[in-house]
């Protein structure tokens, strides 16, 4: 059965003048001849600057890869991925690395903060490390809208988990990147500190005018998002704006059901 055709089968934004990261016939396959799996399949898509995007799909259906790829952690087969203007797929791993470094903004579900270290000091670790100096301004701005003024002092165990993401999210927000990519953020967080996560990753957007890149199997992590993306065996087969958690869930279910060998995620809402 193929996949139901959607309304705009594409990831395009209105006005690519606005985008943060955009991509062209992007095409990653892994392994070679018969064995080969493609897990992208010649996606176009553009990031808009000041939104907060969601990419959702079936296991398998390519968004973490789509996310290594556009962010430069993988390389690509075939096609394009400019971050802004760069053109990222033609980069050395020196440049890549200086471009990670300096431009974009990472979460990921294990919150890679460094026990020996506060939280004041695991926030600007990446810029300690690089020699830039923190915008001091701008930091304490990060760490006001994230509520993290009383834990600065506190290291991560002596943090829950809801609190050590949000040190992580300052990190990532830290240094004022024009893109933050955040993989399932909210993936090893009971309900409650999850949402507390996602309500400031939505505040970073509407109050710090960030751009965030969300790639997560929950709907109700995506309503918190302007915009959806859909995967589907490598391709973005649909796009929702203004997404409802039940509004992504039906959509998730007919996309499941449509794709051969898919596994259906979980359903949170139920």
């Amino acid at each position: 059965m193929s996949t139901p055709a959607a309304t705009k089968t594409d990831g395009f934004a209105e006005g690519g003048a606005h985008a943060a990261a955009r991509a062209r016939s992007l095409t990653k396959a892994y392994g070679s001849g018969e064995t080969a799996v493609l897990a992208l399949d010649a996606v176009d898509v553009e990031i808009e600057r000041g939104r907060f995007t969601a990419v959702m799909g079936p296991s398998g259906s390519g968004k973490s890869t789509l996310m290594h790829c556009l962010a430069g952690l993988d390389t690509v087969s075939s096609g394009q991925a400019w971050l802004g203007d760069t053109e990222i797929t033609g980069l050395g791993d020196k440049e890549l690395t200086q471009l990670r470094r300096d431009r974009i903004g990472f979460m990921f579900q294990s919150f890679n903060l460094l026990p020996t270290l506060n939280a004041a000091e695991n926030i600007t670790l990446p810029m300690d490390i690089a020699g830039h100096k923190p915008d001091r301004e701008w930091v304490d701005r990060v760490i006001d809208t994230l509520g993290l003024r009383d834990r600065l002092r506190h290291r991560p165990a002596q943090l829950s988990g809801g609190q050590q993401q949000r040190v992580a999210c300052a990190r990532a927000l830290a240094s004022r990147p024009e893109l933050i990519f955040a993989d399932e953020p909210t993936g090893n967080l009971d309900s409650r500190s999850g949402l507390e996560v996602l309500r400031f990753l939505r505040e970073a957007v509407d109050e710090l005018g960030q751009t965030v890149v969300m790639v997560t199997h929950d709907p109700s992590a995506a309503a918190h998002s302007d915009l959806v993306l859909f995967l589907a065996d490598g391709r973005i087969v649909d796009r929702m704006e203004r997404p409802t958690a039940e509004a992504v869930l039906e959509r998730m279910h007919i996309f499941t059901r449509a794709t051969p060998g898919a596994e259906p995620e979980p359903d949170p809402l139920g």
